[in-house]
C-alpha cells in the first residue's frame, strides 16, 4: 500500500474508532488487511500531526490536528515578518535574531515546523539556534522562512 492510502486510512481509523496507542493503530490496519511496523506508524503519526487527546473514559486518544494547530506556517509568517531581525546560516546550523522576548515563541514555531530538516531549536530571550540535520537541510529550511517572510 502506497504512503498516502495508509495516511488516509489511518485519518479514517482515528475519527471512527478509539485509538490510545501505536499497537492499537497497528492492529487496527491489520484488520484493514495492512501490514505495517510500529515504526512506520510512528512517522506516520508524526507526519499527520495527530494529537493525542482526553477521552470520556478518563484516558486518551489519537485525534487529528485542530485547524488553529494546522496554521502554524501561517502564525510563522506573521511572526517573522514582526520580530525577526537577522537571519544567518553556517553549515547545518541556523541563528535567527529577533525582537525582545520573542526567542522561545520562535523556537517552539520553529520546532513545530519542516520536522523531517530540524533536529531542534533552542530559544532565549532574544536569539534562536536552529540545529538542522544537514547543511542542505538548513539551506532548505532558510529557503522557507524567507518565503515566508516574503508573503
Amino acid at each position: 500500500m502506497r504512503k498516502a492510502d495508509r495516511q488516509d486510512l489511518i485519518r479514517r481509523i482515528i475519527i471512527n474508532e478509539k485509538i490510545s496507542r501505536q499497537d492499537d493503530l497497528v492492529a487496527a490496519l491489520r484488520r484493514q488487511n495492512v501490514s505495517s511496523t510500529q515504526a512506520t506508524i510512528s512517522r506516520d503519526i508524526k507526519e499527520l500531526h495527530l494529537v493525542k487527546v482526553p477521552d470520556n473514559d478518563g484516558g486518551y486518544r489519537y485525534a487529528l490536528p485542530s485547524q488553529r494547530q494546522l496554521d502554524t506556517q501561517g502564525r510563522l509568517a506573521v511572526e517573522l515578518s514582526n520580530n525577526l531581525v537577522k537571519l544567518k546560516r553556517h553549515a547545518e546550523f541556523l541563528s535567527m535574531t529577533m525582537r525582545p522576548g520573542n526567542g522561545p515563541m520562535m523556537a517552539d514555531l520553529m520546532r513545530s515546523i519542516a520536522e523531517s530538516q530540524i533536529f531542534t531549536a533552542v530559544g532565549d530571550d532574544s536569539t534562536v539556534l536552529v540545529v538542522c540535520y544537514s547543511d542542505s537541510a538548513a539551506e532548505k529550511v532558510e529557503e522557507q522562512l524567507h518565503l515566508l517572510m516574503n508573503q
